[in-house]
């Protein structure tokens, strides 16, 4: 178990597993942010910006921006509304995740695994709204 300490830190260290109550969510592979904390990005995952392009060197999902966010936002929990910043606001339960290591900024890489809807990344994958980035997938599996 992480210690509340840890999640005053910017970024989980690898390998550990947290908690994180989704209360916003940015597009198809986030960051979503985390009540206890953190700022989480999808691992193993790549969707569209929300401009509609993809950064260079990162796989090209075919999906809609806003579809895919909108899929993530009914995967983490439920719509309540949208921030000033465009962020979109949700309430939903509580997500087992574990820590890849740093996603840039104050962001933290995670798989997680939601009650409601299982493996996120699997998920966003399985239903074409992300693509499959294999230099981050790191062996995970889908169950």
């Amino acid at each position: 178990m992480i210690s509340a300490a840890l999640f005053l830190a910017s970024i989980v260290p690898s390998g550990q597993s947290f908690d994180c109550t989704p209360t916003a969510v940015w597009d198809g592979d986030g960051p979503i942010w985390c009540a206890e904390g953190p700022h989480v990005r999808l691992s193993g995952i790549a969707a569209r910006e929300m401009d509609g392009t993809c950064s260079p060197g990162h796989p090209c999902a075919a999906a809609d921006p806003r579809a895919a966010r909108d899929h993530l936002v009914g995967l983490v929990g439920k719509r309540t509304g949208t921030r000033s910043t465009g962020h979109i606001t949700v309430t939903g339960p509580t997500m087992r995740c574990r820590s890849a290591g740093g996603a840039g900024g104050n962001r933290t890489a995670v798989f997680c695994v939601s009650p409601q809807s299982g493996d996120i990344s699997c998920a966003m994958v399985r239903d074409g709204y992300a693509a499959r980035w294999d230099r981050y997938w790191r062996g995970h599996r889908c169950e």
